[in-house]
């Protein structure tokens, strides 16, 4: 259905956290590794914009633009994608330009980025307008979506449910639970349809990061529109339920990107555990998340319980004071 562009190593590894499994008696606790993706830095992006970077150079795009926060993981990623696929990139960003770039916006400059500070509008507000301006320089641009989170971009994660079944019938395992960040709403929706496509009687478990909306949509409705969208393309068969989309909003109080107590847990648990990183605006959170949910048994004991990486490390060096703390 879609042209692929590959950016990526998959598939990225999957396994046992043996040591932080210890912590919570009665469950086992896995991770997929998204980290892992290779893509600067590694990150689930890689996935989405193998399909978006596909589409716009088979529409013959020379050019790309998308939106997010300075510390965008989406961002960076694209700013690597384009170097790779030889197009210019435009990056609409949230804030105001700091004296010295750090963390993602340092790499996303280094590798040719056009960088755009927008102040207060950070979802793509002023996307339009850029590509008329681009238009009349006579470029070819390629809008890609806050988080990259249409139905192409979604088709990655569709193909990623496939991946990781493979991995658990392999392995001759089963996956009760599977927690992940989800904030602009592809990774989901994506998982959802290939859930269905696929066969993986995985329980999702998204943990909301951003609170506000985007484009007037709250996260939920997105989700439910991009399952719309794919069960008509996909001629699904296997019912989904779009009245009731699945999202832990439990644990994103503080706002996006504002790091708490339950963010530096995570880094320093995980870390000490098993010397693997997680961010402090989506994976730390998410995995906050998964931690209290094994801690009050808030979920079946006995289970097999998966944690999907999503990368974003870059962003750790930026909010070292927060995490240091």
């Amino acid at each position: 259905m879609h042209n692929k562009f590959k950016l990526g190593f998959f598939p990225t590894p999957m396994y046992e956290l043996k040591r932080f499994s210890k912590n919570y008696p009665g469950f086992r606790i896995f991770i997929k590794r998204d980290d892992h993706t290779g893509l600067a830095t590694g990150g689930n992006k890689t996935r989405k914009l193998e399909y978006l970077i596909g589409d716009a150079l088979k529409h013959g795009a020379d050019t790309v633009i998308t939106s997010g926060a300075q510390q965008s993981n989406h961002c960076r990623q694209t700013a690597a994608a384009s170097a790779m696929a030889g197009l210019e990139c435009h990056l609409l960003l949230g804030g105001e330009k700091p004296e010295q770039p750090g963390g993602n916006l340092l790499l996303s400059t280094l590798m040719g980025a056009n960088i755009h500070f927008k102040g207060e509008n950070r979802k793509g507000e002023d996307t339009e307008h850029l590509f008329a301006e681009l238009k009349s320089k006579e470029k070819k641009p390629y809008i890609i979506p806050y988080g990259g989170s249409n139905l192409i971009g979604a088709m990655g994660f569709a193909e990623a449910a496939s991946e990781l079944k493979m991995q658990l019938d392999e392995q001759r395992l089963n996956m009760d639970y599977i927690f992940f960040a989800s904030s602009s709403g592809g990774m989901q929706a994506g998982l959802m349809l290939g859930a269905a496509m696929h066969d993986l009687k995985s329980t999702l478990m998204p943990v909301c990061n951003d609170k506000e909306k985007t484009n007037g949509l709250s996260l939920q409705e997105i989700i439910r529109q991009l399952l719309t969208e794919g069960i008509a393309q996909l001629h699904l068969k296997t019912p989904l339920d779009l009245e009731n989309i699945p999202l832990i909003k439990a644990y994103d109080h503080a706002g996006y990107g504002v790091v708490t107590h339950q963010e530096r847990s995570a880094i320093k648990t995980l870390a000490s555990a098993e010397g693997i990183l997680l961010d402090p605006v989506y994976t730390a959170r998410a995995f906050y998340g998964m931690m209290d949910h094994l801690e009050k048994k808030l979920i079946r004991p006995g289970s097999n319980v998966l944690f999907w990486h999503t990368g974003g490390i870059p962003a750790t060096f930026h909010h070292a004071r927060e995490v240091l703390r």
